[in-house]
């Protein structure tokens, strides 16, 4: 089935489709703002419903800062995908102040599998995507959710200045990423292989904010800190072109009817039947035929995947090493 395919975009892929050597992994693009979101997205739960503004703390505040983690979806089915290590991060703060605590995460608008797989609509050819994902910062910390099947535990401390300095870069950090992006994809499970994408999702925002918080001068303490990579394997990546230069009128109907077939398994299921029918077609493309078309930067790929093709990890990354000299609290 590729090798058809491939014959029938194959100047295209080798001339103006195929991008030019670049540099991996490919850089996460960020925006000049966030555009608003399309009505037909539309998520089973809320997005940061009791959301509020990031307070202005005072400068000799003394604020706590805690790692929180639990399963994905915990409070729905419990520790369930805890035993997968498919786990959610956030992090915690608590003014001495005030007494007040606050949890910060960054998650998906419409839920993650809005953001992995587009919707097919009738009569247009494009894939529709609703795959936004932001910062949420509220009020208070659900002790119970954290602890029952996961991880509450201070970090470091960091004064108010601090703890002022890192929400200006959050409101940067929110508003220029302002996309989802689940899969890592790499050449192997070797840890030195070459990574030729990386995820963009809740872990490496809290990532994102323990480095920003070392950088203005937070020391954290040595504990183990693990996170959760969903990660394909694939050949290196062929650039196949973005919405327009596939789907638009002078696009490659070829490609473009590929590519719906290759993500019209992915939609929701009413019955078990199409459930396990759509199964066997995934594993006809991505194993049997190592296909994958992976949807970045809003640009499409095709991944020639390889075993094992994909893996779940809970891969230990260590918290950042902050300056004592500049630490300020």
């Amino acid at each position: 089935l590729l090798l058809p395919l491939l014959a029938a975009w194959g100047p295209r892929v080798s001339g103006g489709l195929r991008a030019p050597r670049r540099r991996w992994p490919v850089p996460y693009r960020r925006f000049d703002y966030r555009p608003k979101t399309d009505p037909y997205c539309q998520a089973r739960y809320t997005f940061c419903p009791t959301g509020s503004a990031i307070p202005l703390m005072k400068e000799e505040d003394v604020i706590e800062v805690y790692r929180l983690q639990a399963p994905v979806w915990e409070f729905k089915y419990g520790d369930l995908l805890g035993h997968l290590k498919i786990m959610h991060d956030a992090v915690g703060f608590r003014s001495s102040l005030t007494g007040k605590n606050y949890t910060m995460e960054w998650y998906e608008l419409f839920q993650l599998g809005n953001c992995t797989f587009p919707h097919l609509r009738p009569g247009i050819d494009a894939p529709f995507w609703c795959n936004q994902g932001a910062a949420c910062f509220y009020e208070g910390i659900d002790d119970a959710h954290w602890k029952e099947n996961g991880t509450l535990v201070l970090v470091t401390t960091i004064s108010g200045t601090m703890f002022n300095e890192m929400a200006q870069w959050v409101k940067y950090d929110n508003e220029t990423g302002i996309y989802y992006e689940t899969w890592t994809v790499q050449a192997s499970p070797d840890k030195q292989s070459a990574v030729w994408f990386d995820s963009y999702e809740c872990s490496k925002f809290i990532l994102r904010t323990y480095q920003k918080l070392a950088d203005l001068g937070a020391v954290f303490k040595k504990i183990q800190t693990n996170y959760t990579s969903i990660i394909l394997f694939s050949g290196e990546p062929i650039y196949l072109g973005n919405e327009t230069s596939i789907f638009g009128p002078l696009g490659n109907k070829t490609l473009a009817a590929a590519i719906r077939d290759f993500y019209t398994p992915f939609k929701p299921h009413q019955t078990v039947r199409e459930f396990f029918v759509d199964l066997v077609r995934i594993i006809d493309h991505v194993i049997l035929n190592h296909q994958f078309y992976l949807f970045y930067n809003l640009e499409y790929w095709f991944l020639p995947m390889k075993f094992p093709y994909l893996k779940i990890i809970y891969e230990e990354v260590p918290l950042p090493v902050g300056s004592k000299e500049s630490f300020g609290v």
